[in-house]
């Protein structure tokens, strides 16, 4: 992302709002001015228009690189204690580029009224949904969507000409369909057939004839996305209720699926979805890391060598990565810690005792 170094003059005349993200200019080579129309009312509390004009500057230069000029020979540098430097804060961040049109305030808003209802629905609902179901039995719900969806799979790799991948989806789809019980068990992927899951889609193949992706969209429910990405999720779902028709053109199909494939993306993505609201921008990262990792995939599916990962993408996967570090570690150290610790003794492990030994029998004196 583009660095930008922001000079803030803390003068009485500043006590309005700071000029938003998108007056910021992306250039490199100047530093235009912002001119700033502000004066005190009567009171000397509040900013009022006037004619008065303030000029903040704007740079993707530092502030130390402002400030140092050319030096005339013979004349000593200014002072670093300049009177006025005693009022000025100096605030460097990174800022993405901002969307200045009104398809990206839409995104924004829904992508601020999305997290908003994540959080106090969607999320529970999908953590219930993990945690109140056994494993084997979300898992198996889970390999049933998938397999609904190899016929798509199966479609599109052979429209990209990928005919071995193309053959080995459609093995997957017979194989999980009979042996596996509809797709409950995934038996195409088990050892001694490793016949691998490999998600496509009519997106890949509008990008792999080089369709561009069309403006970003963040939507209620999907997320990130763009234009050609829900075009291509459309034409997916479509597939089997156009070629076969009943029972999947019905809607006791349809809501179930629709259901389950949402849980299983929102559970897929938690803990992403959790590192990016702890940045600066949860937003603009959102949307830079989802067209940069599509940009990724279409360039593979190509053959062509994949632009460079943006420093955003990088610094999301690395913190994913340590995060699942420290995940996997907790568990071991749990593991651990159970291993060390006795269990418990039941009645049963206690050895015998003799009654006999423990009982002192007193018979009567006689006479």
């Amino acid at each position: 992302m583009p660095h930008a170094a922001l000079l803030v003059m803390t003068s009485p005349m500043l006590l309005g709002p700071v000029p938003p993200v998108e007056m910021i200019d992306a250039g490199m080579d100047a530093a235009p001015k912002i001119a700033v129309e502000a004066t005190l009312d009567t009171h000397g509390m509040r900013p009022s228009p006037s004619s008065a004009l303030l000029s903040l500057s704007w740079s993707l230069a530092s502030a130390q690189d402002q400030t140092e000029g050319p030096q005339e020979e013979g004349v000593p540098p200014e002072s670093d204690t300049d009177p006025q430097d005693e009022n000025e804060i100096v605030v460097e961040g990174e800022y993405g580029p901002r969307e200045n049109t009104a398809l990206g305030a839409m995104n924004e808003t829904s992508f601020r009224i999305t997290q908003e209802l994540d959080e106090v629905f969607v999320g529970p609902v999908a953590y219930a949904y993990r945690d109140g179901l056994p494993g084997p039995i979300r898992d198996g719900l889970g390999n049933i969507v998938r397999n609904l969806g190899e016929p798509a799979n199966f479609l599109n790799f052979l429209l990209q000409f990928k005919i071995g991948k193309a053959f080995e989806t459609l093995g997957r789809f017979a194989i999980n369909s009979t042996l596996g019980l509809g797709g409950l068990i995934d038996v195409a992927g088990k050892p001694g057939i490793d016949l691998p899951y490999r998600r496509n889609g009519f997106a890949n193949t509008m990008g792999f004839y080089g369709v561009g992706t069309g403006p970003f969209l963040y939507l209620p429910v999907t997320g990130a996305t763009t234009l050609r990405d829900v075009i291509g999720n459309t034409l997916d779902q479509a597939v089997l209720p156009t070629a076969i028709g009943a029972p999947f053109d019905r809607p006791e199909y349809v809501v179930p699926y629709f259901v389950i494939n949402s849980l299983d993306s929102r559970l897929e993505i938690d803990r992403e979805l959790e590192v990016i609201g702890e940045t600066i921008d949860p937003y603009a990262t959102r949307r830079d890391t989802y067209l940069a990792r599509r940009e990724r995939e279409i360039a593979l599916l190509r053959g062509e060598e994949p632009p460079e990962e943006p420093e955003i993408l990088r610094e999301l996967e690395a913190e994913l990565e340590e995060r699942s570090r420290d995940d996997e570690s907790d568990d071991l150290d749990q593991n651990d810690l159970e291993a060390d610790t006795p269990p418990p003794i039941s009645a049963r492990e206690l050895p015998p005792i003799s009654v006999a030994a423990a009982v002192t029998i007193t018979q009567p004196q006689t006479r």
